[in-house]
């Protein structure tokens, strides 16, 4: 006899639901997407014209006071392979499918924060699409100062323009370095010419001995 009172029930997590739910309602349909892991996390994907706002209704209106980081991601697969791959070994077949995590998304290219509201200590991760053929974005710096420099290196390493930013220049490169070091797309020529260091510096393991032994 089955019984629907053993059945898991699933985690419930009001404050992260609320908060989603709360954010929905500032922003309409700009709120594109959502992901939510009861008692773990959230992420939050909004339209690219609505980037300010977002950042604004959660410090003005749901008390993310707290910056933590602004970063982008390149979800091309590198049509380079991985770093740890051996270049003196054929390279192996992988998947040119542009997958974008949680959340989702529609551009290859997407910036995402962090924000946290230190009263209820729960933090919230926002992501955004960044046109592929025009990677420009309203700034952060007015919203949230500490943004700044986040902004600046991820102009400098992605080639993503934050319109608006009160002083876009280089935090690491040469002024006259031509392309964008963290796209997928960009050659990294040590690593196609020598082989990740751990391929080489890792010991083989004692003869006889499978893996996880001796550990504990």
């Amino acid at each position: 006899m089955s019984s629907t009172a053993d059945a898991p029930t699933a985690p419930v997590d009001e404050v992260r639901a609320g908060l989603l739910e709360h954010l929905g309602g500032e922003l309409g349909d700009a709120l594109v997407a959502t992901h939510l892991l009861p008692g773990l996390d959230c992420w939050a994907r909004v339209r690219t014209d609505a980037w300010v706002t977002a950042a604004e209704v959660l410090r003005d209106r749901l008390q993310f006071e707290y910056f933590c980081y602004l970063s982008a991601i390149d979800w091309l697969p590198s049509p380079f392979g991985k770093g740890e791959d051996d270049p003196t070994q054929p390279p192996p077949e992988r998947s040119t499918e542009i997958r974008q995590g949680f959340a989702g998304g529609d551009t290859r290219l997407q910036v995402i924060a962090r924000l946290h509201n230190v009263r209820e200590h729960v933090g919230i991760t926002l992501k955004v699409d960044v046109p592929d053929d025009d990677p420009v974005l309203a700034s952060w710096v007015p919203v949230y100062a500490g943004a700044n420099w986040h902004e600046r290196e991820c102009w400098e390493m992605f080639g993503i323009w934050f319109q608006g930013h009160p002083d876009l220049r280089h935090l690491y490169l040469p002024g006259d370095f031509e392309g964008y070091p963290l796209r997928k797309d960009f050659p990294l020529l040590a690593r196609m010419v020598k082989p990740w260091p751990g391929i080489v510096d890792v010991e083989p393991m004692p003869e006889g001995m499978d893996e996880g032994e001796g550990e504990g």
